[in-house]
């Protein structure tokens, strides 16, 4: 897929690979406790201490995952960016505005559309279902990330929590079917091209 997008002049980088559990973790505790950039749906930014439990929790989980149910665990998942459009001195920050028309990696967006799902990937969090915020950076590959989000029932959610010291973990547990069913199981069905990857058959 990197060599095909090359030839349109577009450089992909991965940016954002595997993440463990214990650094989804200090990820979700650094934001709760106001140690890490916090922000909105729409990109402000957030004072953590200033709001309440509940509402950190449900900020936290617009754009990050509950440690045990982040896509990053997996090793099919990554955040995606054109090194090539990137101005220089520039660092992406990962919001919606680089990827949409006039941003940065409008390129990007446009040939993801068109041939993401021919190597097998496609965008899990490509609309507003309720839970996580569109993500156009984050791509999954489908015929590995299908069954794993199967697997990823609440009771192994639960099970993963059960033992690490989460911030918040009162709301969280008291909420967990509904957090499990908004941002866990609230994602894009793989287009049926991406899960059978025929382009993968040409390398």
């Amino acid at each position: 897929m990197t060599t095909a997008a090359r030839s349109a002049g577009i450089e992909m980088a991965a940016i954002s690979c595997f993440r463990s559990f214990e650094q989804q973790l200090g990820i979700w505790n650094s934001k709760f406790l106001g140690q890490r950039e916090l922000l909105s749906a729409s990109g402000t930014v957030l004072n953590a201490l200033s709001l309440g439990a509940a509402e950190r929790v449900e900020a936290i989980l617009v754009w990050s995952a509950l440690p045990g149910a982040s896509r990053h665990h997996w090793g099919t998942d990554f955040d995606l960016i054109d090194r090539a459009a990137l101005p220089p001195g520039q660092s992406a920050r990962l919001v919606p505005e680089e990827y949409q028309p006039a941003g940065w990696f409008a390129p990007l967006t446009q040939w993801l559309d068109h041939h993401a799902a021919d190597y097998g990937f496609f965008r899990p969090y490509d609309i507003d279902r309720g839970g996580v915020s569109p993500e156009p950076w984050h791509l999954s590959f489908a015929p590995l990330a299908a069954p794993a989000l199967q697997d990823l029932t609440i009771d192994v959610l639960a099970d993963s929590l059960s033992g690490a010291a989460l911030e918040g973990r009162d709301i969280v547990f008291t909420r967990l079917p509904e957090l499990h069913r908004r941002y866990v199981l609230a994602v894009a069905e793989p287009p049926a091209r991406a899960l059978v990857a025929p382009a993968l058959s040409h390398s």
